[in-house]
């Protein structure tokens, strides 16, 4: 029985940290020379598992610097991506989470649509009501790619939200926004308003390169959110 390349087992070695949360983005990767001696190999492994890595968009290498945890880029520059819990605190508010459901499912068509794969492999599934002052600020609907992220089997999301725990835990590189407004429907009763309120929707999707890690569809209290964005003209940059 072949075993896997030595390069591969550095890579998925480095890469095991970072998914962990061991590595942050910007943390610099070992040197070359202590990896040699660590895996007992050559520059040339270290330097093919390297490039694998940076290729996967998980690293970036920096020329008599070293390599470091990429850090995250986004398509739109007007949006970040929300950490609600940290949105709540500096608003002066207390935070706290509600888990509703959680469950682990199969891929079918529709959730894989929905995280766009294919639909096969498994999906953890997760509802949770944010509270600001232990009133209803927003309803989290949210379906995580378990074969990108299998560190979310075991995460307790009853005392951490999973948009916190994914962005201390996991790296992405691309990130879909889409905000629409619509009335509360089935999230009303766990917003406690009527059906008919109007509310803000943002969907999101992320990847680490063309691998899907989380789809997540966040209900607003309308009375309770408002979106900013600041930019610059064209015209004042040129």
């Amino acid at each position: 029985m072949s075993a896997r390349p030595l390069y591969q087992l550095i890579r998925n070695a480095i890469e095991s940290r970072i998914m962990s949360g061991e590595l942050r983005p910007g943390d610099r990767i070992p040197p070359e020379h202590e990896l040699m001696a660590l895996h007992g190999c050559s520059r040339m492994t270290v330097n093919k598992a390297l490039s694998a890595l940076a290729q996967a968009g998980l690293i970036s290498r920096q020329r008599r610097r070293g390599s470091f945890v990429t850090r995250p880029r986004i398509h739109m520059a007007a949006l970040q991506i929300p950490d609600i819990r940290e949105e709540i605190e500096k608003r002066g508010h207390t935070y706290a989470l509600r888990l509703v459901a959680r469950d682990t499912l199969g891929a079918d068509s529709e959730s894989g649509a929905m995280l766009r794969l294919p639909p096969r492999g498994k999906l953890l599934s997760l509802r949770c009501v944010h509270l600001a002052d232990a009133r209803p600020y927003a309803v989290e609907e949210r379906l995580i790619n378990l074969a990108a992220v299998p560190g979310a089997r075991d995460a307790d999301f009853a005392a951490t939200p999973p948009g916190s725990w994914l962005l201390a835990h996991v790296p992405w590189t691309e990130a879909e926004h889409r905000i629409t407004a619509a009335a509360a429907g089935d999230a009303a009763l766990l917003l406690e308003v009527f059906a008919d309120k109007p509310c803000l929707v943002l969907e999101r999707w992320t990847w680490r390169e063309k691998e899907s890690i989380t789809y997540v569809r966040t209900v607003f209290h309308g009375d309770n959110f408002d979106l900013t964005a600041h930019f610059t003209s064209q015209a004042a940059s040129d």
